[in-house]
């Protein structure tokens, strides 16, 4: 017992941190309040031997999987607790940023079997198909439970390896990506062998028997192997048709919190000027925003640019096809919008921070999934004169260390000139 250690806070990437006479380490398993022995202590990484006191936070996890599959960091601490800690995360990003004040934060939590988009791997093993997550630094977990899966696409599992199986292109295995759109899932394929006429009839049959309209093959650009029926989505009551391997937000509840943040923080007053729109993909925001103003929508990708356009007939949303981080919307067209909504990447937005400081737009909505981005992306900001109208955390990756954050920036005293 006199050995035991206390964790005291958890890292950025979810494992707990505890203070030794060596100095502070990450033990991944651990959350904060366990008192713990180690097996072994390697630098700044430490091995779980024993828990000797549990924290206040920790829980059974939900999963028998926890702990061999990778998808999954966090299932032994309670979730109330893990919002709270990702809510601290985003506001301890904002202090570094030297924001003041910070506005009370809004938090919301998507439900367990809520998710809708997710990339597994999969790998021939003996005489069976082995389906899942890859475990942490390890291989391939077959997923036979799963907490975060919509059951849709649970459900889906089982006859997805036996179809795999089967294929002939298949040879020692590949990846797969599954997006659960209106019209049914949409899978996109990696595999080590060239798919023929015989696979493409396994597919066809498969897609046709399970309700999944559309099934590509991995390349640039994807190809389609197999359509058994229209592939659509809706953005609000808009229609597109998003390209194999379209980004969706991962839960459709945690969408809802992220569009609701976004509209709720967009100006009540001089909406006439329009919204820039960056990092627009095939419409998650778009359409929403444009029931409030005309919407210049911009996005790099040549796929996802082509489905909003071909959607936003009868609409005020005005797409454009540009690299944002080698062409960033200059500071001029910025400074003339009464708001500029941006989510960028998870590296974050580049080159187009600068532009959007320089251009000092009266309102930024700024759309976050990676907090280190977000220290780069708002101090240039804060730099600029701009201030915290409201913060919103969204906890739409349950039990990992990712977060989603929504912060509205204005600009005190921004004067009529900035959209003139």
């Amino acid at each position: 017992m006199t050995n035991a250690i206390r964790v005291v806070a958890l890292g950025n990437d979810g494992d707990g941190m505890a203070q030794t006479p060596q100095g502070r380490i990450f033990v991944p398993g651990t959350v904060p309040g366990d008192e713990i022995l180690l097996a072994a202590q390697n630098g700044t990484h430490g091995t779980l031997d024993r828990i000797v006191v549990p924290g206040a936070d920790r829980v059974d996890a939900p999963c028998h999987l926890f702990g061999a599959c990778g998808g999954c960091r966090l299932q032994d601490m309670a979730l109330p607790a893990l919002l709270e800690w990702k809510t601290g995360r985003v506001t301890e990003t904002l202090q570094r940023a030297r924001f003041d004040p910070i506005p009370a934060l809004q938090a919301h939590q998507v439900s367990p079997h809520g998710r809708r988009r997710v990339d597994l791997a999969f790998r021939r093993a003996e005489k069976q198909i082995v389906l899942g997550l890859h475990r942490r630094r390890g291989d391939v977990v077959d997923m036979s439970e799963c907490t975060l899966l919509d059951p849709t696409l649970f459900a889906l599992l089982p006859p997805l390896r036996a179809m795999l199986h089967s294929l002939p292109a298949v040879r020692a295995g590949g990846d797969i990506q599954i997006n659960l759109l209106d019209s049914g899932p949409d899978l996109l394929i990696t595999m080590d062998g060239t798919p023929d006429a015989n696979d493409r009839r396994i597919l066809a049959q498969f897609g046709k028997k399970h309700g999944i309209p559309r099934i590509s093959l991995q390349g640039r650009p994807p190809e389609t192997l197999a359509l058994t029926g229209p592939v659509f989505h809706h953005f609000d009551d808009v229609r597109v048709v998003p390209p194999p391997g379209a980004f969706l937000q991962p839960a459709r509840a945690g969408e809802a919190f992220i569009k609701s943040a976004v509209l709720a923080g967009l100006p009540r007053k001089g909406l006439k000027a329009g919204i820039i729109e960056l990092y627009a993909g095939c419409g998650t925001l778009s359409f929403s925003l444009a029931e409030h103003a005309k919407v210049h929508a911009y996005d790099g990708d040549r796929a996802a640019l082509a489905c909003l356009k071909q959607a936003s007939g009868g609409t005020r949303v005005l797409p454009a096809l540009r690299d944002l981080n080698r062409q960033p919307v200059m500071a001029t067209d910025l400074a003339k919008a009464a708001a500029v909504v941006l989510d960028p990447p998870h590296a974050g937005a580049g080159a187009q921070i600068a532009q959007i400081a320089a251009g000092r737009p009266p309102c930024v909505i700024y759309v976050s999934c990676n907090p280190a981005a977000m220290l780069r992306d708002l101090t240039p900001l804060r730099d600029a004169g701009y201030r915290l109208a409201s913060v919103t955390v969204i906890d739409q990756f349950l039990w990992s260390a990712e977060v989603e954050s929504v912060c509205v920036l204005t600009l005190p005293g921004a004067s009529r000139r900035n959209r003139r």
